[in-house]
């Protein structure tokens, strides 16, 4: 019997989220001005904007973080009120924040524990943790403590804690900022596959080729108040950039250059880890001479850490002479000691290491500058002079366009790029004589980026030597004079940037530096 029954058209799918109105005014800025936004069920929508132009305050109202001062939340049709995170969990609202909320002292388990709004002891979800990261391709052992992990993977504990509550609108601040090329892969898929399963993604990034991979959608973001919007697929990265920043998309200036004296010297340096996941260091050899940049690639935990402590001061050599600033033995020498030689440090983690959060942005550069008092004028006789210490502040806020109330503003208050730009700008303003600089533009905007890998490449061209240790290729490349890749411990030979391509990079990171790649195919990276 013929059906005749009548095919009947879906009605339109409901939006899972819409923003009518957002505003969100702070004493010194307008953080969300008249904001709206849609987001439907299994879309990956991405939001861009400049550092500073009010993303994460956005994404944090709908979490219910912070609170908005006007608007409506509506949530599959209906008006919601979101008065904190726990209102925004028991909607099906998930977070991965920019910044990392964990403690240090605490296994992975237990702050996952923490974490979850029902009560469910760390042992018990050991075998969820291992399953759901290894579902999602991001490995974690449950049972290590967070202080001893590097940057690249805390951020792993952050998306995995989040995957666990199985979120209905999952909310990504610059996920893959420290990820591995891998993980950011197979992170893709699985967002992908969250997706398909009618999981709503707002996706935040400055990777824009990223945005065009991935999503489906974009609102932009200019100074608070949604611009325009686009379909990243239907745009290049430079017209996307151009679309945040306004204008053209500012580029980088590396000429040749003779470098000059050695500056930097590490001869056989082994470094046992006292971290039981540590990487132990094994017969490094560089020169870093004076006008040239030297770029170390690697995959997060393969040394770095360890490599940037011996440098920095933070972990004192059993040989004086394995390292040399200057020509000087140091490395018996604190932190202190080996800034007062010319040692300029950039750390890959922005909020404890690079700034305290709660001091403002002028005590933040008292903190290191203070070394370099004849530079910087502020100390004299032992006493500090508060003047110059603002003066200083206010200097790097104008050179590297840190988005901020004024040199008094907490660093805790500014967005991850502007605090990055800022302490860049603070270790450059104190002319150093070697500069050695971890994860230089994480979390930038690509305006701000090239802004910050400008003032690197200006550095080098002043005399100053420069390491940069980076995993992302694509700078690397277009900072670099000379570049090697550190893994598991052991450092590459260095090889001049003309020499070499991605590809061959690529197959070192995986410890393997007696292999070739044929050039053929594979050219020499020059990014966008």
């Amino acid at each position: 019997m013929k059906d005749e029954r009548v095919a009947q058209q879906p009605a339109p799918a409901e939006p899972r989220l819409q923003l009518l109105g957002i505003t969100k005014i702070y004493p010194s800025v307008v953080a969300n001005a008249d904001i709206h936004l849609s987001v439907m069920p299994g879309e990956i929508h991405a939001v861009l904007g400049e550092n500073g132009a009010g993303k994460s305050t956005l994404m944090k109202i709908i979490y219910g973080v912070t609170q908005a001062d006007a608007g409506e939340f509506m949530w599959e049709g209906k008006q919601v009120h979101i008065h904190s995170p726990s209102d925004a969990r028991k909607l099906g609202i998930g977070m991965v924040f920019q910044h990392f909320t964990l403690f240090e002292t605490l296994t992975v388990a237990e702050n996952i524990s923490l974490a979850l709004d029902e009560s469910v002891a760390p042992d018990l979800l050991v075998p969820r943790i291992r399953a759901v990261s290894e579902r999602y391709g991001l490995p974690l052992d449950p049972l290590r403590r967070v202080h001893s992990m590097s940057v690249g993977e805390r951020q792993r504990v952050e998306i995995v804690r989040c995957l666990l509550q199985s979120p209905r609108l999952l909310i990504m601040d610059e996920p893959t900022s420290v990820l591995t090329p891998e993980a950011v892969l197979k992170l893709f898929e699985s967002l992908r596959q969250l997706a398909a399963e009618g999981v709503s993604i707002l996706y935040i990034s400055h990777k824009l080729d990223e945005i065009r991979a991935l999503c489906d959608r974009a609102t932009v973001l200019r100074a608070g108040r949604v611009s325009g919007s686009a379909n990243p697929r239907e745009e290049t990265a430079t017209t996307l950039a151009e679309l945040m920043i306004g204008r053209a998309l500012p580029t980088c200036q590396h000429l040749p250059r003779e470098p000059g004296a050695v500056r930097l010297q590490i001869a056989r340096l082994s470094v046992r880890s006292d971290d039981p996941f540590g990487t132990h260091l094994q017969d490094i050899e560089l020169s870093l001479r004076s006008g040239e940049i030297v770029g170390i690639a690697g995959i997060s935990g393969n040394g770095q850490q360890e490599l940037l402590k011996a440098i920095s001061g933070e972990l004192l050599l059993e040989h004086a002479e394995a390292l040399r600033i200057d020509g000087r033995q140091c490395g018996r020498l604190d932190a202190a000691q080996r800034r007062e030689l010319g040692l300029g440090f950039v750390p890959e983690e922005r909020l404890g290491r690079g700034a305290v959060p709660d001091l403002s942005l002028a005590d933040n550069a008292l903190l290191t500058g203070y070394v370099k008092a004849s530079a910087t004028d502020m100390r004299r006789h032992g006493l500090i002079r508060r003047a110059a210490v603002r003066e200083f502040a206010r200097k790097v806020i104008a050179r590297f366009q840190v988005k901020c109330g004024s040199e008094q503003s907490a660093a805790t208050s500014l967005s991850g790029g502007n605090l990055q730009k800022f302490i860049v700008g603070r270790e450059i303003a104190l002319a150093p004589k070697v500069m050695v600089l971890a994860q230089p533009t994480w979390g930038v905007d690509i305006g701000a980026a090239m802004l910050i890998r400008q003032a690197i490449i200006d550095l080098r061209d002043q005399g100053v030597a420069v390491l940069v240790l980076s995993e992302e290729l694509d700078e690397l490349f277009m900072l670099s004079d000379r570049i090697a890749v550190l893994a598991k411990g052991r450092l590459s030979r260095i090889v001049p940037i003309a020499d070499t391509h991605v590809n061959q990079i690529g197959v070192w990171m995986s410890g393997d530096f007696d292999a070739t790649v044929a050039t053929q195919g594979a050219a020499q990276h020059v990014p966008a």
